[in-house]
């Protein structure tokens, strides 16, 4: 008898692709087909969000209402990941509005999360509440008021974000001893400054602006011969000249030039082809001479006011301007 062969048996395979000429169903997705379409979803997502905060109406910040009103139920509950993920990389800042209690984020710049790497929730806390009160800043009893924290504790929060540049200490000229703090990089406003009328120690500056009352009185003098001079055309001057050591906007142009037609220097005399109001030097006043004596003195001696036909009242001491 021949000798037997061993009978080798086919060995079970199972496609992993589909055969040359059959069409995979339709239906059918890898799975990592779907962990990259869910993926660039989430990354489409994160991108829709950030690019929110572009747009003007929602710089102050946008709240959980506006964001399930513009992305739907659906990707509102996964836009929850993408803000917590924010939040902890500091991009994010969380805050409550003051009209409605509803939370509003706002999205911090790379440079500024920097900043605030390694900050616990109490700093941040005490960051949020002074950034509300932006460049007219906050008293540091509000500021306790507000977070309830302990006041060794807020020291040292207040020291390490002025360390960071994130806040400063800032003096008012209502109450030079207390302390208000803002944020590091805002300007604070004329109201707690006192604008250009006070110095960088708080302090009035009575011979700056006497230096200025006196420019200005020389322009009501000199410009167009004396005939009348208006608010901008002063306000160029003092700017051309260079006088002020600040610039000075029309509103503290104005501020000058009332003080003057408050103390008799100059006054208004009527208004140009452009409505604008303008001005000369002041008048010699006196009293009116077309009265006798014994019309404008009371029995007593003392000026007293005259009646006119039409009801019209002069006071006594009342100023009037020469007619000739």
């Amino acid at each position: 008898m021949g000798e037997r062969r061993p009978i080798k048996r086919a060995r079970k395979t199972v496609a992993r692709t589909p055969a040359r000429g059959i069409k995979a169903d339709p239906g059918e997705t890898s799975p990592n087909a779907k962990t990259n379409n869910h993926t660039s979803d989430e990354k489409t997502l994160r991108t829709e969000f950030i690019n929110l905060f572009s747009r003007p109406q929602y710089r102050r910040g946008i709240s959980n209402p506006q964001l399930k009103s513009l992305f739907g139920h659906e990707k509102f509950l996964r836009l929850a990941p993408i803000i917590n993920s924010l939040t902890h990389l500091s991009r994010l800042s969380i805050s409550k509005s003051a009209q409605d209690d509803e939370l509003l984020y706002n999205l911090v710049s790379d440079a500024v999360a920097s900043k605030f790497a390694g900050l616990d929730a109490t700093a941040r806390m005490v960051y949020q509440v002074i950034e509300k009160s932006e460049n007219m800043g906050i008293w540091t009893k509000d500021i306790k008021y507000q977070t309830s924290i302990p006041q060794q504790a807020l020291n040292k929060i207040y020291k390490s974000l002025e360390g960071r540049k994130l806040i400063k200490p800032v003096k008012a000229v209502t109450a030079k001893q207390k302390k208000l703090y803002m944020l590091y990089d805002l300007v604070p406003a004329k109201e707690i400054t006192g604008g250009p009328w006070y110095t960088t120690e708080l302090e009035f500056d009575h011979e700056f602006i006497s230096e200025l009352r006196k420019f200005v009185i020389i322009c009501v003098k000199q410009l167009n011969k004396g005939k009348g001079v208006t608010l901008k055309e002063i306000a160029k001057k003092m700017e051309e000249a260079n006088i002020s050591r600040v610039p000075l906007n029309l509103q503290e142009v104005q501020q000058l030039m009332q003080t003057l037609a408050f103390d008799y220097l100059i006054e208004p005399l009527g208004v140009d082809r452009n409505k604008e109001v303008m001005f000369i030097s002041a008048r010699k006043i006196t009293t009116n001479c077309e009265f006798k004596s014994w019309e404008v003195l009371a029995p007593d001696f003392h000026f007293r006011d005259i009646v006119y036909e039409d009801d019209v009242v002069l006071k006594a001491h009342e100023p009037h301007y020469h007619t000739a």
